[in-house]
C-alpha cells in the first residue's frame, strides 16, 4: 500500500474513531481540502464495530463519486472496483471484495428501500450534506429510522464543508467535530463587466488577465455545460490547455480535468459547481467565479423541478474562492458587482419543491413520522398524496402494486405513470420522447406557442437534420439524448415515430397529468374545466383553440384564473376506454344558488368535470336535507331565520363558556356551528324542500337540541334574559361575547339598591346603563354604590330642572324606586 500524504483532517481521525466507538452518530465539519471525503472512509475500516462490513458513502454528484473512489483506490495501490468502488446510475464498479462503496443519492434510497436491514453495511457517510438535496434529506431520515428500529449498531456520519452544524447535531442528537482546513490567503476582487457584455466574453477577458498576471492553473466556475462550451470556443487560442468539467462528459474527459497536465502546461478548467467542494483539482492558484449555478428549482407551472440558472449562496462563493488557496496564496475574481448581496446559505430543497416522489418513498417505507432535518411542509405533502391517488399509486395512504412499479422506475411519479402506460412498442418510444420533452428546458422558448405537438414535431425534424428556425438545436440535442436513454432503460426496441396522429400525444400525456385533463366550457370556448375542479383559459392566439378535450402539461397559477401554457388534445373515447372507473353517473339533490332553491339532477362526470346535467322527474326527497345543509355552507349562517332571542341565546352560551368552563357548554360560534351543521341542523330540515320553510322556533329548538333539559335550565338561571329591578319591573339584559352584559334601566328604578346586580352565580357584574326619564344615557358603571355616593348629586342637580315631574330625592338609598313620574299635585 502506498504512503498517504498528510491531510488537515488526519489529526482528527483518532478522535473521530473514539466518538464512533461511543456514539452511533456524528456530525463532522471540514472545509474543502481538509480530506474528509477520501480520508474518513478508509479510517473506519479497522474499527472493531465495523467488522467485515462495508462503509457506504453518499456523494451528491456522479463526477465526485467517481473521483472520490478513484483517489481512495489509488492511495491503496488498487484499481477501482476492488476494496474501493462506486455505484451510480447506469454504472457499477464494485465487486465482492469492495469494502468502501461510494454511491449517488438515488442509489442510496433504493438500497434502503430494498434492504432496510442494510445487510453487510456497517456505516453510512453523508458527504457534502450542506447541498441539502431532497434525496439526501430522505436518505438520512430513512437511515436514522433503520438505526432506531432495526440496526442500533449502524454508524451514521454527516459531513459537510458549510452547514449549520449546531442545528444538525441537535436534530441528530449527535456529537460534533470540526476540522481545520489547509488554506492559504486568497485575494478576492470583483472583475467588472462591460456594458451589455455576454458572460462568455467577460470570462475570456478575465482568464486572459489571470494567465498574464498570476502563476498556476485557473479554475472557472460556470453554471452549466452550455456556458462551458461557449467559453471553450472563445478560449480556443489561449496560452493554456482548456478543459471542461461537468457531469455529462465522458469519464475520460472528467479524469483529464482532475489530473495535472502531462506536458506541464498551464490549465484553464471550466467547471460547474461539481468542482466546488467534492473534487480536488491540483495546481489551481486562480479562481474565476461567475456566481451562478444550475440547480433544481420547482416550477409550479409544470409541477416538476427543473434546472434553473440561479445566483449562488455566500457559503458557496466562499468555498469557490477557497479553491485558489489550496497549495499557496491565490486570487479569486468574482464576475458580479461588489454591491450584489448573496443569500447566506442554500435553502433545503425539501422546503420548496413538489413532494410526490418523497410521498411515494414514504408510503413504500410504511412510515411518515421520520426524523427529518427540516420536516416536509404539510400542505405540499398532502397535495403530493392527492396526486399519487389520482395516478393510482396510493390507495388511501397505502402504496399500491402500481405505485411500487412507479417507484422502481426511479423518476418522477408523473413520468413513470406515462412511461408504464403504453403496451405498443411505438407508443412506448413516443412516451420516452414525451418524458424527455416534459423534463427539459423548452426548445421553442423563443415563441409563445402553447401546443406540445409543435415541440415534438421540432424534435422529429431535428432527427432528420431539419431544425426549425424557432427551435434551439442544443436543447433538441439534449432532449433526443434523454429520450434515447429512456428507450435504453425501458428496453424499447422501436424507433421513435416520424409522425403521429393529432391526439396521440395527449392520449399518452393524460397518464402523467390526470389532474390536468380538461374539457372545453360549453359557454366559453377559451375556458376549460379541469379534472381537479379548477378552471383555466387559453391564450388569445392559442394553437389548440377549439379542441374539446386537452391535457395540460404546464399551467400558470393566477389569483383570478389559471392560464394554460402548454397542452395537447386528447381523444375522449380513449380516455373512457382507459379510465372507465372515472366516468360516473350520479343522481344528486343540490342547492341551486341561481334559483335560490333545490335542484334534483342526474349528473354524468369525468372526475370533477361535469359532462351532462339533466333534471330528475322523481327526486329522492330524503336527500333534500343534505342539499339544504350544503346551501347553508355556501350562503353562511345568515341564510337561517335568526330572531333576536335566538341570537341572544347563542351569546349567553358563549359568555357562560368563558365565565364558567366547568359547565362544559358546547361552542356555538359561527365556525363551530358551520362545522357541525350535519349534527344540529340537518335533523330540523328533514322533509323540507326550501330553507325558508324552517321556522324561527324550529331553528331555536335545533340549536338547543344537543343540551339536556337540566343544562338548558341552568343556562337560563345563570345568564337570565331579564332581571327584576327595585321598581318591580323586569328589564332586559343584553349579552355580547366580547363585552360585559348590559342592563339599561332608568335611574329612578334603582332607588334603594346599593350594589350592582351580578349574574353567573355572582361572578359577573352587569354593566349598568343608567338612563334619564327620557331614556337617554346618564352614566355607564359597574359600581352602583360609587355612583350614588359621588356622581348622583351632580346628576340630580343637572336633571331636576329638566325633568321636574320625576323624583330626584336627596337620599337615593332610602327612596322608593319607581318607573313612573310623580303623581300630580306632589
Amino acid at each position: 500500500m502506498k504512503t498517504d500524504p498528510a491531510f488537515p483532517i488526519d489529526p482528527l481521525l483518532p478522535q473521530l474513531l473514539r466518538s464512533l466507538d461511543a456514539h452511533p452518530r456524528l456530525v463532522l465539519e471540514a472545509p474543502p481540502g481538509a480530506g474528509k471525503t477520501t480520508r474518513v472512509p478508509p479510517a473506519l475500516l479497522d474499527a472493531a464495530w465495523l467488522g467485515e462490513r462495508k462503509v457506504l458513502m453518499l456523494e451528491p454528484r456522479r463526477v465526485a463519486a467517481r473521483a472520490a473512489a478513484g483517489f481512495m483506490a489509488k492511495q491503496r495501490g488498487e484499481d477501482v472496483g476492488r476494496s474501493v468502488g462506486y455505484r451510480i446510475r447506469f454504472e457499477n464498479r464494485t465487486s465482492a471484495a469492495t469494502r468502501i462503496e461510494v454511491v449517488t443519492e438515488g442509489i442510496l434510497t433504493r438500497l434502503l428501500q430494498d434492504d432496510p436491514l442494510l445487510d453487510g453495511i456497517g456505516a453510512i457517510l453523508f458527504d457534502e450534506f450542506h447541498e441539502r438535496h431532497l434525496a439526501a434529506d430522505l436518505g438520512l431520515a430513512l437511515a436514522l429510522d433503520v438505526q432506531a428500529q432495526l440496526r442500533p449498531d449502524l454508524r451514521i456520519v454527516v459531513m459537510s464543508a458549510t452547514l449549520d452544524a449546531e442545528k444538525l447535531a441537535r436534530v441528530l442528537d449527535a456529537p460534533r467535530l470540526t476540522s481545520e482546513g489547509r488554506a492559504f490567503a486568497v485575494e478576492v476582487q470583483h472583475f467588472p463587466a462591460r456594458r451589455e457584455e455576454p458572460l462568455e466574453v467577460q470570462v475570456k477577458r478575465c482568464v486572459e488577465h489571470a494567465l498574464a498576471t498570476h502563476p498556476g492553473d485557473v479554475l472557472v466556475f460556470l453554471p452549466g455545460a452550455r456556458e462551458i462550451a461557449a467559453c471553450e470556443r472563445l478560449l480556443a487560442h489561449a496560452d493554456a490547455r482548456v478543459l471542461p468539467l461537468h457531469g455529462e462528459l465522458p469519464v475520460e474527459a472528467q479524469s483529464a480535468a482532475l489530473q495535472p497536465d502531462p506536458d506541464g502546461r498551464r490549465r484553464v478548467v471550466l467547471a460547474t459547481n461539481v468542482a466546488e467542494s467534492s473534487v480536488t483539482l491540483p495546481g489551481v492558484r486562480v479562481v474565476i467565479d461567475a456566481g451562478l449555478a444550475r440547480e433544481p428549482r420547482f416550477d409550479p407551472n409544470s409541477g416538476f423541478s427543473r434546472l434553473d440558472t440561479v445566483a449562488i449562496s455566500q457559503a458557496s462563493a466562499d468555498q469557490r474562492a477557497g479553491r485558489a488557496g489550496r497549495v499557496a496564496n491565490g486570487w479569486c475574481y468574482r464576475l458580479w458587482p461588489q454591491s450584489q448581496r448573496l443569500e447566506p446559505a442554500r435553502r433545503a430543497e425539501i422546503a420548496s419543491t413538489e413532494l410526490s416522489a418523497l410521498a411515494l418513498e414514504l408510503a413504500a417505507w410504511g412510515a411518515s413520522d421520520l426524523r427529518f432535518v427540516d420536516a416536509p411542509p404539510p400542505g405540499a405533502l398532502a397535495a403530493a398524496r392527492e396526486l399519487l391517488r389520482r395516478l393510482g399509486a396510493l390507495d388511501g395512504d397505502a402504496i399500491t402494486a402500481f405505485g411500487r412499479k412507479l417507484l422502481a422506475l426511479g423518476t418522477h411519479p408523473r413520468l413513470a405513470a406515462m412511461l408504464l402506460a403504453p403496451s405498443r412498442a411505438d407508443e412506448r418510444a413516443l412516451a420516452c420522447d414525451l418524458a424527455a420533452l416534459v423534463e427539459a428546458r423548452d426548445p421553442l422558448s423563443r415563441t409563445r406557442r402553447d401546443d406540445v405537438a409543435a415541440r415534438w414535431q421540432a424534435l422529429a425534424a431535428f432527427r432528420h437534420g431539419r431544425t426549425p428556425p424557432e427551435a434551439s438545436r442544443g436543447a433538441l440535442a439534449a432532449i433526443d439524448h434523454a429520450a434515447t436513454q429512456w428507450r435504453r432503460r425501458l428496453r424499447v426496441d422501436a424507433s421513435p415515430p416520424a409522425s403521429v396522429p393529432a391526439h396521440l400525444l395527449g392520449d399518452l400525456l393524460l397518464h402523467a397529468f390526470p389532474d390536468r385533463i380538461a374539457r372545453q366550457s360549453p359557454n366559453d370556448p377559451r375556458r376549460y374545466q379541469l379534472a381537479n375542479g379548477r378552471s383555466a383559459r387559453l391564450f388569445d392566439d392559442s394553437a389548440v383553440y377549439g379542441e374539446p378535450w386537452l391535457v395540460i402539461s404546464e399551467l400558470r397559477d393566477d389569483p383570478r384564473e389559471a392560464l394554460i401554457l402548454r397542452a395537447a388534445p386528447l381523444d375522449e373515447a380513449r380516455l373512457e376506454r382507459e379510465f372507465p372507473q372515472r366516468f360516473v353517473t350520479e343522481d344528486r339533490v343540490v342547492w341551486d344558488a341561481a334559483r335560490n332553491g333545490i335542484a334534483a339532477v342526474r349528473e354524468r362526470r369525468y372526475d370533477r368535470i361535469v359532462l351532462d346535467l339533466r333534471p330528475l322527474a322523481t327526486p329522492d326527497r330524503i336527500r333534500f336535507a343534505e342539499a339544504l345543509v350544503d346551501a347553508v355552507r355556501q350562503l353562511g349562517l345568515a341564510a337561517l331565520p335568526w330572531t333576536d332571542a335566538t341570537l341572544q341565546w347563542r351569546e349567553r352560551v358563549r359568555c357562560l363558556r368563558d365565565w364558567m368552563p366547568e359547565l362544559g357548554l358546547p361552542d356555538v360560534g359561527d365556525d363551530a356551528l358551520l362545522d357541525t351543521l350535519d349534527a344540529w341542523l340537518k335533523p330540523a330540515l328533514a322533509g323540507k324542500t326550501r330553507l325558508d320553510a324552517l321556522s324561527e322556533s324550529e331553528l331555536g329548538d335545533a340549536l338547543r337540541s344537543g343540551l339536556e333539559w337540566a343544562l338548558r335550565q341552568r343556562i337560563d338561571a345563570l345568564a337570565p334574559t331579564r332581571i327584576t329591578v327595585p321598581s318591580g319591573m323586569e328589564r332586559r339584559i343584553v349579552y355580547a361575547h366580547d363585552a360585559a352584559p348590559v342592563l339599561a334601566v332608568k335611574l329612578q328604578e334603582l332607588f334603594g339598591l346599593a350594589d350592582t346586580p351580578r349574574i353567573a352565580d355572582g361572578r359577573v357584574p352587569l354593566t349598568l346603563h343608567l338612563l334619564s326619564p327620557g331614556g337617554r344615557p346618564l352614566q355607564v358603571t359597574q359600581d352602583l354604590r360609587s355612583f350614588w355616593e359621588r356622581t348622583y348629586p351632580e346628576v340630580k342637580k343637572e336633571m331636576k330642572g329638566r325633568y321636574p315631574k320625576h323624583p330626584w330625592p336627596d337620599d337615593p338609598w332610602t327612596a322608593t324606586a319607581t318607573h313612573r313620574a310623580k303623581p300630580r299635585g306632589t
